[in-house]
């Protein structure tokens, strides 16, 4: 069976338990700088060309500090986001608001911070505009509805909740422009973990074509299309990761026939990834802490699907190591499990690994997006810490794991003694 590479021997994962429990997240600060480089000189032809990390992804302000030593703004979608964005330094077109049923707090704060702000529904522009005012810069969601077909996690784009549709879009540039906004964004995202290279570049031909369309409508010169998210990542061995050079030149090839070509250049493209900037390069670290052996074998984890649940929630595929057991054959049957009282809550179901023992380490891999910031506090479980393995090989604590205090703060036990039923 085809395998997937650690960035830490079973001698120093042992160490940096040593010193933190288990179960923890680690990521491996390297390979994401290296990650982040790739990417950006893939797309180095396009002058103001930016990455707005999905913050959503990792919610780490150590992390979001590393991405943005690297030149990447940060996407947001909640006031929580947006407050780490300031807390981290960052201001002006560095931050995006990518709006979804929005309070006006939540856009008040945004233009507070100078962001880019991304409406997501025409009937927005007149909410901002009476409760906040509106910037001299918008950005707007378009959803191109059966001009393209979605994936399973996002859906179907005419199901899907998000953006303006064809004819709303081309209304909202003719409301912005006569409300006095100066400068002017276009945004789409309608697959999430695609791994289909063709997939984005059909998607900026999409955009490109309605960018052409709103010039000849209106007069209006889109200065950035944010072509989304959404490329995947190879979460089993076999898969084949994206080829970001093949997706490049394929948009720069759109981009000279339809923008530069009309007149309309230049056009500054972001993205708005998450998963494919951290997500191959955070694990879970956990250990077994019984096996069962009923109908089936179960290997019981000390982590569950608070510390990771996309296998529960969408079915997905997580490769599993086991340090120290690399060269065993794969010889068990396991439905490798956590201690919830929910029976899906598990990680893996009939999956062929070593023959597993009490206190063996696993890795889970690919948990660098969309693991720890989806945790939970069902059945009382805590969240666990985050670390960082540093490029000199040091571990930094960059999240501390939640304690029982933490999860009985916002209970107001000294209350009860007043109550009566």
């Amino acid at each position: 069976m085809a395998s997937k590479n650690l960035p830490f021997s079973k001698e120093q994962i042992e160490k940096i338990i040593e010193n933190h429990p288990t179960p923890f997240h680690i990521y491996d600060e390297k390979a994401i700088r290296e990650n982040a480089r790739y990417f950006k000189n893939a797309f180095s032809w396009n002058k103001g060309f930016k990455e707005y990390y999905a913050i959503k992804a990792a919610p780490n302000p150590y992390l979001m500090k590393v991405l943005r030593e690297e030149g990447f703004g940060i996407d947001c979608s909640s006031v929580a986001e947006l407050e780490l964005a300031k807390r981290v330094g960052m201001s002006g077109d560095e931050i995006m608001l990518t709006s979804n049923d929005t309070p006006a707090n939540e856009f008040q704060l945004a233009k507070d911070l100078g962001a880019i702000i991304n409406l997501d529904d025409i009937a927005h522009i007149d909410f901002v505009d009476k409760n906040v005012g509106l910037p001299d810069t918008i950005c707007m969601r378009y959803n191109p509805g059966d001009l393209k077909e979605g994936n399973l996690i996002i859906g179907h784009p005419e199901d899907a909740k998000y953006g303006f549709t064809h004819e709303q879009i081309i209304e909202g540039y003719q409301i912005l422009k006569a409300k006095g906004v100066k400068h002017f964004g276009i945004h789409t995202m309608v697959a999430s973990n695609e791994l289909d290279s063709d997939y984005f570049i059909e998607t900026a031909e999409i955009l490109f074509n309605l960018i052409v369309e709103v010039y000849e409508k209106t007069g209006i010169k889109i200065e950035f299309a944010n072509l989304g998210g959404g490329i995947g990542i190879p979460y089993k061995p076999e898969d084949k990761a994206v080829d970001l050079e093949y997706v490049s030149a394929g948009i720069k090839k759109l981009y000279e026939e339809k923008i530069e070509a009309n007149g309309i250049a230049p056009l500054k493209l972001f993205f708005e990834l998450g998963r494919a900037i951290t997500g191959p390069y955070g694990y879970l670290v956990t250990k077994v802490r019984h096996i069962k052996n009923t109908y089936k074998s179960f290997a019981g984890l000390d982590a569950c699907m608070v510390n990771l649940m996309r296998p529960a929630l969408y079915g997905a595929y997580h490769h599993i190591s086991v340090p120290g057991k690399e060269n065993e054959p794969l010889s068990e049957k396991y439905d490798v499990t956590g201690s919830l009282c929910e029976n899906n809550d598990k990680f893996a179901i009939g999956r062929m690994l070593p023959e597993l023992e009490p206190n063996d380490i696993l890795v889970i891999h690919d948990a660098g997006a969309h693991g720890h910031s989806m945790g939970f506090n069902y059945n009382g479980k805590l969240k666990s810490a985050e670390l960082l393995l540093r490029e000199n090989g040091e571990v930094t604590q960059i999240r501390r794991a939640e304690t029982i205090k933490d999860y009985f703060a916002t209970l107001d036990f000294e209350g009860l003694n007043d109550f009566s039923v």
